[in-house]
């Protein structure tokens, strides 16, 4: 396993595991998955040692906790070494709000401490001073270990660090994360998230680093997709016939390394020592290959020319062209 810069006191692995999917009937799997294989998954990431295991309250209404925490018991796991990290869905972040949100969620997941405590999107009506001063008191009661963010631009992730140095003037506590979607096809958080991150020992997580299965190369223009993925506009076809190009650079470099496609992005994603990405599995087998992704190391040659296949890929349905910032980045290089 390799693990992030961040320092925190506990090994922070770089391949995490996402829970969207546990207990969620938005992604299709059924009960059967749920019920079986959802624990299988957690016990064999604890044996390969994947200590970051990521959650929300809204996934499945509270289920995604449930089941995680009771397979992490199930798989005997030490809790203490392991990163627990779940989200608040601010629909009032007010303090007293967040404080009574975040043992509802402890509670769920089984567990005394929630490692990682991450407000899930910034709310447009209500600032972040209020959700820090309930994030500050959770802290300093144990409840939570860190303060995180999901979703938030820059400035407003630099907003909710001073929010909660205000809240608790003298105790050096930071916004620890933000996260956000980052992968070849969604580059944003190069721009600023990530230097921000670096430079401050901070951590980015990246949800959908594989674009919800996209940069696998198993899906092809005209192929019926299914659950979540129908309102992905990069699974229209025009747009997979678009990302050929990039696919088939991806292949060539797996090709060469003897491994797979899905592999090749997700090394790349984490060739940054702040990130950590948070891929999900639909089974044992699938978790695996995510976390042997964990000893690919790229070469400067191969992340050039996946940087430049990824420049070249313009999405022209459904959403907005998506090369620039992968340009820019091409640009900083020469």
């Amino acid at each position: 396993m390799r693990y992030a810069s961040v320092d925190i006191g506990k090994q922070v692995s770089q391949i995490g595991l996402g829970t969207w999917q546990f207990g969620s009937k938005e992604w299709g799997y059924g009960p059967d998955y749920d019920e079986r294989e959802a624990a299988a998954i957690v016990r064999r990431a604890v044996e390969l040692g994947v200590t970051v295991f990521d959650t929300a309250e809204i996934y499945g209404m509270g289920r995604s906790e449930r089941i995680l925490g009771a397979a992490l018991r199930a798989a005997g796991a030490d809790v203490e070494g392991l990163v627990i990290a779940t989200k608040l869905f601010p629909v009032l972040p007010i303090a007293p709000v967040v404080q009574q949100r975040a043992l509802a969620s402890a509670h769920r997941l089984g567990v005394r401490r929630l490692d990682l405590y991450q407000v899930h999107q910034p709310n447009p009506l209500v600032k972040d001073g209020t959700t820090m001063r309930g994030m500050s008191a959770l802290i300093d009661v144990g409840v939570v270990g860190h303060a995180g963010v999901s979703n938030y631009s820059l400035e407003r992730w630099q907003a909710a660090d001073r929010a909660l140095a205000e809240a608790s003037p003298g105790s050096g506590r930071v916004v620890l994360s933000n996260q956000v979607q980052y992968s070849l096809v969604q580059r944003a958080p190069e721009r600023d998230l990530i230097p921000f991150a670096e430079t401050n020992g901070r951590m980015v997580m990246a949800y959908s680093p594989l674009g919800q299965g996209l940069l696998s190369g198993r899906f092809a223009p005209g192929d019926r997709v299914s659950g979540v993925r129908r309102a992905n506009p990069h699974f229209l076809p025009d747009n997979l016939t678009a990302l050929a190009p990039l696919l088939d650079v991806l292949r060539d470099v797996a090709s060469t390394r003897q491994v797979k496609p899905s592999q090749v992005a997700l090394a790349w994603t984490i060739r940054h020592r702040c990130v950590v990405a948070i891929p999900g599995a639909s089974s044992v087998e699938q978790l695996e290959s995510n976390v042997a992704t964990a000893e690919l190391e790229l070469t400067p040659d191969e992340i050039t020319a996946i940087d430049e296949a990824a420049a070249t890929y313009r999405p022209t349905t459904g959403l907005a062209a998506a090369p620039a910032v992968a340009k820019a980045m091409l640009r900083s290089r020469t």
